[in-house]
């Protein structure tokens, strides 16, 4: 890497970890969509259990809340990353129509921004000059709007890793609570979701470089409001239709 690369915050092109940020934004995002499976078909599954001891309701409202909140999930981000791409495009589609029309006043402008990086004035002029020739828009878009054109967010692919991080989350008190017997079903999904919610939070706290402590409790405590909170829903429905 050079001393310019250094100064404008750049990696080299050659170094392993030049998309470490992004792969480790997707890694957390994946981590945070499994957190929200847990807690939210652990608080469905607790409370019809609270209402009910037919392992068929109990699963059926699993199996909807997981087959629901997978597709919402993955609905949302879809919706979300489309505009947030359409809005980056559109972007691109303006800088590049300034590129060809006043190409003199957009080197300025990049050189001003690399000024204000801290290069000196004849440094900034010379790197501004060296990227507009090599590829001004690549330049321009990363300096100016923060986006490679190369590399712009997938819809689909930020739609598939929320459906699957959500239904992996999600399986893990749905299969807690099936495969144990009616006596400490609702105990094993209990302790089954605090380990689960114990290790997304040390996870999410290690990529945030958190105290994973905090964290921990923060997602278990959530975890176990929810439970709480549902089961005795479930037990006040039951009893007042029973």
């Amino acid at each position: 890497m050079t001393e310019t690369q250094r100064q404008l915050g750049e990696h080299d092109p050659h170094e392993p970890h030049e998309d470490l940020g992004g792969k480790l934004n997707w890694l957390r995002a994946g981590v945070l969509g499994a957190n929200d499976g847990i807690v939210s078909v652990a608080g469905i599954v607790v409370g019809v259990a609270g209402a009910t001891t037919s392992s068929t309701a109990i699963l059926t409202a699993g199996i909807a809340g997981l087959v629901a909140g997978a597709f919402s999930m993955a609905g949302g981000e879809y919706v979300s990353v489309s505009t947030q791409r359409d809005t980056e495009q559109a972007q691109l589609r303006l800088e590049k129509h300034e590129l060809k029309t006043m190409p003199e006043a957009e080197e300025r402008e990049l050189a001003q921004i690399y000024q204000e990086k801290g290069l000196s004035p004849e440094l900034a002029g010379q790197v501004a000059r060296e990227l507009t020739r090599k590829d001004a828009l690549q330049a321009h878009a990363e300096a100016e709007l923060g986006i490679d054109p190369d590399n712009l967010t997938s819809p689909w692919q930020a739609a598939w890793a929320s459906l699957v991080a959500f239904t992996a989350g999600a399986l893990l008190p749905l299969l807690a609570i099936a495969w144990t017997t009616v006596s400490v079903r609702v105990w094993a999904c209990a302790l089954a979701v605090a380990a689960g919610l114990a290790l997304t939070g040390f996870v999410s706290a290690r990529l945030g470089n958190a105290k994973a402590g905090r964290a921990i409790v923060r997602n278990v405590g959530v975890g176990a409001l929810t439970m709480l909170v549902t089961y005795f829903v479930g037990v006040a429905f039951g009893t007042t239709i029973g």
